[in-house]
């Protein structure tokens, strides 16, 4: 008997026929043996229409409360899923975040979680109970609802897994696993059958939306299998694990890309200690994440310091930036929100010769023009601007011939 952690995407879940869809795969698990903790998005793209009511009714929505109003629509959620449940004679119970024992910070919008405390799951699964727990959120210390951030439902299956120290972590979702590319844009991508945590972290923080980059940093962390699939259909999906591949002649595994990045640059920055620390420490305190970092080579102990940024946080990091550099005697702020950046990832890529090449050539035959550059150990990201993205994906997917990769599917 396993003990394995589902999670349902709000596409699995967007009307009463997918729920009662999603109960019955749910239901035919539990009948085979399998203990199920469950985890679920709220239903299709409620979560927009909670954000779009609160801008109805303030321009400026206290976060606490915003945390409190989002909460509700995985709440809605986990109670249908129950019921759906019920009705096929399965004994199932719903928690909220906070039932199932997930402790956060207090960031509200992107809290972290702080520990998990699964003693009630506990107790239901030893009932014989099926758990639908509310993904998205849970609670501080002050008893305050958080919420984990846009797109971050996929963290609490994987915190969950963790804790219990289940078998498995299962992610469902509308696309059935990991591909070279994205699909939408390019036609010839295929789907991996599995692919390390640290390639799948790469993918995510680069611009993949299969899985929240926190999801996978902690599948890494705690060693959790982690399978990437589809609700809506049998095909096999994509495991993410930490075994290491054979070497193979081609490295990169596939393209990630990311169409919403901004750019930001201090001119005239004085170029001494201290300077980059005064800059970077109150973002972070604002919880705003900041990604390639350029710094020009000095002169006249003056410098050019340049970094990029989620677009989305382009308009609260502004007046931070422009206030900083007043206080460091910049000369000036420029920013650019029309940029994204596309990434090649594999493990090894940094110490094989002629990756790095290979794609800049690509790039400039399809007159794609470079902005800024980053690499890690399986990967090298360039910053271009937003309406080359897809060309640039297209090209850099054809010029590793990723079509013709062995990708090892079954």
């Amino acid at each position: 008997m396993a003990l394995i952690v589902q999670k349902y995407g709000g596409t699995s879940v967007a009307d009463a026929e997918r729920i009662q869809s999603v109960a019955q795969r749910i239901a035919a698990r539990h009948r085979a043996g399998d203990k199920l903790v469950v985890v679920v998005s709220a239903m299709g793209d409620t979560t927009d229409r909670l954000l779009e009511l609160a801008s109805q009714v303030s321009e400026h929505p206290e976060a606490r409360e915003l945390d409190v109003l989002l909460s509700t629509g995985e709440m809605v959620t986990k109670t249908l899923v129950a019921m759906a449940l019920h009705s096929l004679d399965i004994e199932a119970v719903s928690l909220t975040g906070a039932q199932a024992g997930l402790r956060t910070d207090t960031a509200h919008g992107r809290a972290r979680i702080l520990e998990v405390e699964p003693a009630r799951i506990e107790r239901e699964l030893e009932r014989g109970r099926v758990v639908i727990v509310a993904g998205f959120q849970g609670i501080s210390e002050e008893l305050e609802v958080t919420t984990l951030g846009r797109g971050a439902s996929d963290i609490t299956p994987v915190a969950l897994a963790a804790a219990l120290k289940a078998e498995r972590c299962e992610i469902y979702t509308d696309v059935d696993g990991v591909y070279t590319a994205d699909p939408r844009i390019e036609p010839n991508a295929r789907k991996l059958r599995d692919i390390t945590y640290e390639e799948m972290l790469e993918f995510s923080s680069t611009g993949a939306r299969v899985l929240h980059p926190r999801a996978a940093e902690l599948g890494m962390v705690y060693g959790i299998p982690i399978v990437i699939a589809s609700s809506f259909s049998e095909e096999p999906g994509t495991l993410i694990h930490g075994g290491v591949s054979m070497e193979q002649f081609n490295k990169v595994r596939g393209i990630a890309h990311d169409p919403r990045i901004a750019k930001v640059t201090l001119r005239g920055v004085p170029d001494q200690p201290g300077i980059a620390a005064s800059i970077f420490e109150p973002l972070a305190e604002r919880h705003i994440s900041v990604d390639t970092i350029v710094q020009n080579a000095s002169v006249e102990r003056l410098t050019d310091l340049t970094f990029t940024l989620d677009a989305k946080d382009l308009a609260a990091a502004t007046p931070i930036v422009e206030e900083l550099a007043k206080a460091v005697g910049a000369t000036d702020v420029v920013a650019d929100d029309e940029l994204g950046k596309v990434s090649i990832v594999g493990t090894g890529i940094q110490s094989a010769p002629g990756y790095a090449s290979r794609m800049f050539r690509a790039l400039s035959d399809a007159d794609i023009n470079v902005e800024m550059i980053s690499t890690s150990e399986i990967r090298i990201t360039c910053i271009i601007q937003r309406a080359d993205v897809e060309k640039a994906v297209r090209a850099l997917h054809k010029a590793f011939e990723l079509e013709k990769a062995d990708t090892g599917e079954l």
